[in-house]
């Protein structure tokens, strides 16, 4: 049963992986436009195609409308799992951004709230992206732009969102991340800051097993030790303390967001019933 668990969950991960080495060129990866060449043509609606696992989108001096499709560049049943996030750049704002599900819209993000640069998140089945321009009567500094990724339905559209929950990883769950996941790490809470919409938890390590990006800052060569800090949800109620944990999960625009992190002596309860039972998906140095 366990190990039809893992099979399933690792299904969506191996898309992502499939998708992150697709060619990134300006009609794949990334798009960038120009509202002055559709000036002419403002009530036409252009359409545009992104389909790699992250990239980004630039829309200078903004008129009328664009649809911009998310997908992903391979066809599988996994990919209906998926979820995307959008990130505005500090810059952006001369538009109104809405899901658009078969001609119809939810408004996703106001012109005068994408300077925030909040993150938002939405099931890849959702519907596409409808741009549309805001009036105004000097478009000179207008300038659309937000950083995009695809992402598996654990961290899902509610990922970053207020109302997310904190539900216990399974014990499928947990062997899968340590061998999946952007981060794993061996170490203590030592700070829990709380900010506006999240936690920041500050982290101290021993056994740095893997990093996608640096978010973990060495101490020093002779210093086997890093520091960093990881994102949560506020609700799940986190507190600095006592105890050894085994820390997993995503890089998310360059941003450290936790995943699984079972106390360390329960890790290694689970890996060594895992081996005994052949069902670990991958070995890990636990010496």
């Amino acid at each position: 049963m366990l190990t039809a668990m893992l099979a399933s969950l690792l299904l969506p991960l191996l898309l992502l992986c499939r998708i992150s080495f697709c060619q990134y060129s300006s009609d794949q990866c990334s798009w960038k436009g120009s509202g002055l060449t559709h000036e002419g043509h403002a009530r036409d609606v252009e359409q545009v195609y992104l389909r790699c696992s992250q990239g980004s989108l630039e829309w200078l001096y903004p008129t009328g409308a664009i649809i911009v499709n998310l997908r992903p560049n391979t066809v599988s049943p996994a990919a209906a799992r998926l979820s995307v996030c959008i990130k505005p750049s500090a810059e952006s704002g001369g538009t109104n951004v809405y899901l658009d599900r078969r001609g119809k819209l939810r408004l996703l993000l106001r012109d005068q709230d994408q300077a925030r640069g909040k993150v938002q998140c939405f099931g890849i089945q959702e519907g596409a992206l409808f741009i549309e321009a805001v009036t105004h009567t000097d478009i000179s500094r207008r300038i659309t732009a937000f950083q995009y990724e695809l992402v598996s339905d654990r961290l899902g559209p509610e990922a970053h969102s207020v109302g997310a929950p904190c539900q216990p990883c399974s014990d499928a769950e947990m062997l899968l991340a340590v061998c999946t996941n952007d981060f794993v790490a061996r170490g203590s809470i030592t700070k829990v800051e709380l900010e506006e919409e999240h936690s920041s938890v500050t982290v101290e390590l021993k056994r740095l097993y893997r990093q996608k990006t640096q978010v973990f800052v060495s101490g020093g060569v002779r210093v086997r030790r890093w520091t960093g800090h990881i994102k949560m949800p506020l609700q799940c109620g986190v507190r600095s303390g006592e105890g050894e944990f085994l820390f997993t999960g995503t890089v998310r625009f360059g941003e450290a967001w936790m995943g699984c992190a079972p106390r360390y002596k329960d890790f290694l309860r689970l890996y060594g019933e895992a081996q005994q039972q052949g069902t670990n998906p991958c070995h890990v140095d636990t010496a």
